[in-house]
């Protein structure tokens, strides 16, 4: 996913079907940062608007308030680092192993011996 800044709040506010203000709110309220242009203008990347889209999907379909979405979304970027560290230590683990183990590579039979 892009997280280069190109949506202005304009924009940003038409494609997830909110007011502007609702995305001011949002920022406030510290559920997502905008990069800012040289001009001071808000500016959201792809990341920002999938991002946008979950606080809607939780707000509108779930019910949940912002202070929930805020802590949903907090919980889903932990679950999402451990994802990566526990993927990180597996595949270290498996070097390990594979270092300090001999490899064991399964009988061959000729094929007389599997005819029986």
């Amino acid at each position: 996913m892009n997280d280069r800044p190109v949506y202005t709040i304009r924009i940003a506010a038409e494609m997830i079907g909110v007011h502007q203000q609702t995305l001011r709110t949002y920022e406030r309220e510290g559920l997502l940062t905008p990069a800012r242009s040289a001009g001071r203008q808000r500016l959201y990347s792809e990341e920002d608007i999938e991002r946008l889209r979950i606080i809607r999907r939780l707000i509108d379909e779930l019910g949940v308030n912002l202070a929930g979405a805020d802590i949903i979304l907090r919980l889903r970027e932990q679950i999402d680092e451990l994802q990566a560290e526990n993927h990180r230590l597996r595949n270290e683990i498996q070097r390990h192993r594979d270092q300090r183990l001999p490899s064991v590579r399964p009988p061959r039979f000729d094929r007389q011996e599997r005819r029986r």
